[in-house]
């Protein structure tokens, strides 16, 4: 059976005043737990993207609260947590021909890696990529509870 691709929720939000607050709450209300928030933003939008379990689910609960969300494949990658750690991994990216969009990460409190979350063209060429390096990625399950499309 093929290993379920990360997914994050992406939400577009006006830059106003408690918007960001109202996608945690609707997350926490539906018992969504978060384990990435990474936002940018726009002078009038920006894009809240957020690593959570059960994906799909919480993309419809923040389309029924109201928000336009939508999903995204991305690669999650195992990252020594020491200096120049992250800069080991996007070197064999580069060297491989693949562009990172964006990125964001977080340490696992209990661990001594980070997770490296990064938004690429092709994350199956990416995850070859990395393979041939013997860079760690992760699949879906490491990180939360995969869920049906729906």
């Amino acid at each position: 059976m093929p290993e379920a691709m990360v997914e994050q929720v992406s939400v577009f939000l006006q830059n106003e005043r408690g918007r960001l607050a109202e996608v945690c709450r609707a997350l926490g209300d539906g018992g969504f737990n978060m384990r990435a928030l990474m936002v940018a933003d726009t002078a009038e939008y920006g894009v809240a993207r957020i690593l959570c379990d059960r994906p799909h689910a919480a993309r419809n609960a923040l389309e029924a609260a109201g928000f336009g969300a939508s999903l995204a494949e991305v690669v999650a990658v195992v990252v020594p947590d020491r200096p120049g750690g992250l800069a080991d991994v996007l070197e064999q990216l580069g060297t491989r021909g693949v562009d990172v969009e964006y990125a964001y990460c977080f340490v696992e409190p209990e661990g001594d890696s980070a997770v490296d979350i990064f938004r690429v063209d092709d994350p199956q060429v990416a995850r070859r990529a990395l393979s041939d390096a013997d860079v760690r990625t992760l699949d879906a399950a490491d990180l939360y509870e995969p869920d049906a499309a729906g």
